[in-house]
């Protein structure tokens, strides 16, 4: 009865080998854990909860709903490409959303999670996006707008987004290890698990002289996989 932890799925119709993995995940290992906790980016975008009227989106949200119904509670955290799901999207799904960061008792072990994103804090250009993509004004604007415009405008930030990713040098997209540290030196804990920067593994560090770690989760865009904490050390697991 062990806690799972997910993220940067980037669940698409475009994706259906993602999307079977999940499948198979959320009717096999998850079932017969306590929590399922997914940390950002469980889909590619999210326009709005409106947008739970698409097919394969009502779909994902079902699969969800089973899993809560089942009895495994569910945890949900903005991601950057998701950040606009909200109380419709959790009450159809029976999730309940975390603030980013957040810290909870993980098997007795205080555990400060996050998607990872704004602990990013050399991308100078990312975090004054980030900054303005979610504020109430931008989001109000944006969710005025139809379906479709969004949906058009989502998909040209995504091609943008890709030319300017590769443009950068890839260490500056990872963490800051200052950053990292502030935040389990401001929220009294030894654990970090997050995700985003799609570089999966144990990372151990030691702050104000106490040995700590952080726990990198993987993304699906290759096999995939999810962190798995019982009693005693984490598990990363890969498909």
């Amino acid at each position: 009865m062990s806690a799972l932890f997910i993220s940067d799925l980037h669940l698409t119709e475009e994706r259906p080998a993602a999307n079977e993995q999940f499948i198979d995940f959320l009717e096999g290992r998850a079932r017969r854990a306590r929590a399922l906790y997914i940390l950002g980016d469980f889909f590619e975008y999210w326009i709005g909860d409106d947008d739970l009227e698409e097919p394969f989106n009502a779909v994902m949200a079902g699969l969800l709903r089973g899993l809560t119904r089942d009895g495994v509670a569910l945890y949900l955290m903005h991601g950057n490409r998701d950040f606009l799901i909200g109380e419709r999207f959790c009450a159809a799904t029976g999730a309940e959303l975390l603030a980013d960061p957040t810290v909870h008792d993980i098997e007795g072990v205080k555990t400060l999670l996050a998607h990872g994103d704004k602990l990013c804090t050399d991308d100078a250009d990312y975090q004054n996006w980030r900054s303005i993509a979610r504020s109430a004004q931008w989001q109000r604007e944006f969710l005025g707008k139809t379906r479709a415009e969004r949906r058009r405008m989502i998909l040209g930030l995504r091609e943008k987004s890709k030319a300017v990713i590769q443009a950068k040098p890839a260490d500056i997209m990872d963490v800051n290890e200052a950053a990292v540290a502030q935040a389990l030196r401001e929220h009294g804990v030894t654990r970090l698990v997050h995700g985003h920067t799609h570089r999966p593994g144990r990372h151990a560090l030691t702050v104000d002289g106490r040995p700590a770690e952080r726990w990198v989760l993987p993304d699906w865009y290759g096999p995939g996989g999810y962190l798995e904490a019982g009693r005693g050390t984490p598990k990363l697991v890969r498909f």
